[in-house]
């Protein structure tokens, strides 16, 4: 996610992000495999203390909520140090595999921090799994605490959000007056989400998120837990798996977060990775008719950073108001990366920025933020995605370091860096309450195994962090997928996602360091 004038470290991003996705038509099951509506389960309770027993044991009411759809709130301990304090809501939606052919339940997570896994499942279930999957499985959603229809982060209004995402400070880009504008508006960011969500921004931690999780597998009468997380929902896999290993069922971490890597160098790697990924769309614009650049990828490069200079120091007046300087714009050329799907789109929106026509970019960053047309703001991702960021990682690096960031960053990521990440201005330093959590290596040492999938050239999650994560997890299995984009399966590979449904359904391992070209 961003900031209001810079991308930041982002821990996940949106997982299967495409332009191009558009909510899925319910499939109608033939009456011979019809799925029995409203099952409840028996809850599992093996092994669980007295004091957590009203939220293990608790039985689930499943209502219908459209298009083949149940749904259902769970309530989970707000403090899982002390449980008696009070008590959040997490909205669940499922949808049942025909009884015929079920196996169990599939829990998935599309990332964020902060998407709605409601929603994805609920919009999207062709992109959370594939039709072998669904016919498997009951597939699981849930917005995870502090997000969308659980209990929740509140901050800004949609004008006020507006006004903190696309506002332009005045002056000169890195001058002392500018950054005290952004310092003054995280602050005052900071303080909404604190005065409107009612006294639970210090619990919206990952490590918490993954708790509740074990309460989800217990109330839906799973003794282990089989999961599909993509982008940060790695993350919050394998921080389940690393508090409950023995309750590990079958794992698969897609487009991999490196857990011990610090916020500062996530958004240095995530920096270069997107700056290899626009590198790549440049490669692909360039032998198209339609393509706004000429000359090689690095005159095209130079020359898309010229772009971004110019609507820095003039920025191109919307239909609706805003003002597209060079972070909008940017956000948008960042949207559009994490599919190739959506490169179409960006050679649309740059094209048309060349033109002095900002719209198709603004389109572009307000899909990124979940912004409607209207003005309005689908979900909280925003607002989640830096409560976790801050809860979850200290903001404790040195001068020294930040610096050194920054020259590794201008250094490998020269069009990218003037507009990315400034450590210097960053919404954690505002924050109401210290990180609670800290980066280290997780290996969940006792699990079963643990699927790995990295993709190549993938922006958001780089390759590098699924070679890591598959290497630290005493089981980890790494896959390996040769492309574009971020994640892997489910995205027209069949090498991956052969493995994978053979994994989720028949529980075959594939081979450690399996390479799909």
């Amino acid at each position: 996610m961003r900031t209001r004038t810079r991308v930041l470290a982002v821990i996940a991003g949106l997982a299967a992000a495409s332009i191009a996705l558009s909510g899925c038509l319910y499939s109608m099951i033939p009456p011979e495999t019809t799925p029995t509506k409203g099952v409840t389960a028996s809850p599992d309770t093996s092994g669980v203390s007295d004091d957590l027993l009203p939220y293990y044991g608790q039985h689930v009411e499943w209502t219908s909520c459209g298009q083949g759809f149940e749904c259902a709130d769970i309530k989970v301990p707000l403090d899982w140090e002390n449980p008696s304090k009070a008590d959040l809501k997490i909205a669940v939606i499922r949808h049942l595999a025909p009884s015929s052919s079920r196996i169990g339940s599939l829990v998935t997570n599309p990332g964020g921090p902060g998407e709605s896994g409601v929603q994805f499942v609920r919009d999207g279930m062709s992109t959370a799994v594939d039709k072998t999957v669904e016919n498997a499985y009951d597939v699981i959603g849930f917005d995870p605490r502090g997000v969308g229809a659980s209990t929740s982060v509140v901050c800004l209004d949609a004008k006020d959000m507006d006004s903190y995402l696309f506002d332009i400070p005045s002056g000169t880009r890195g001058s002392a007056a500018w950054d005290a504008q952004l310092k003054e508006n995280n602050t005052r960011f900071a303080e909404s989400c604190d005065q409107n969500s009612k006294g639970i921004l210090q619990y919206i931690t990952t490590e918490n998120a993954a708790r509740d999780m074990d309460v989800l597998r217990a109330v839906l009468g799973e003794s282990k837990l089989d999961y599909l997380g993509y982008s940060y929902g790695t993350m919050l896999g394998a921080t389940y798996a690393n508090l409950y290993p023995e309750r590990v069922g079958r794992f698969v971490l897609d487009g991999a977060v490196d857990p011990s890597v610090s916020s500062l160098q996530s958004g240095v790697t995530q920096g270069i990775g997107f700056e290899s990924a626009l590198r790549a769309y440049m490669a692909d614009c360039l032998k198209k008719s339609g393509c706004p650049f000429r000359g090689t990828v690095d005159d095209a490069m130079a020359d898309l950073g010229t772009l971004l200079a110019s609507v820095d120091a003039k920025p191109l007046k919307n239909d609706d108001g805003r003002y597209l300087g060079a972070d909008s714009l940017m956000t948008g050329i960042v949207a559009a990366l994490y599919s190739q799907d959506s490169w179409k789109y960006l050679t649309e929106a740059l094209k048309d920025v060349l033109a002095g026509d900002p719209n198709v970019a603004f389109q572009l960053a307000d899909f990124y933020y979940n912004r409607t047309p209207e003005g309005k703001y689908t979900d909280n991702l925003f607002e989640a995605f830096n409560t976790y960021q801050c809860m979850d990682y200290p903001n404790d690096a040195t001068q020294a370091e930040k610096d050194a960031a920054q020259a590794e960053l201008k250094a490998k990521a020269p069009t990218i860096a003037p507009y990315w990440s400034n450590p210097d201005v960053s919404i954690c330093d505002s924050w109401p309450y210290p990180a609670t959590g800290k980066p280290g290596k997780i290996a969940a040492n006792g699990a079963a195994p643990i699927v790995v999938i990295g993709t190549t050239n993938d922006p958001a999650t780089p390759y590098s962090w699924a070679v890591s994560l598959a290497d630290q997890l005493s089981s980890g299995v790494l896959v390996t997928r040769v492309g574009e984009g971020h994640t892997g399966y489910n995205k027209g590979n069949v090498c991956v996602d052969t493995a994978i449904d053979a994994y989720l359904i028949k529980g075959t391992v594939p081979k450690d360091g399996l390479h799909c070209g």
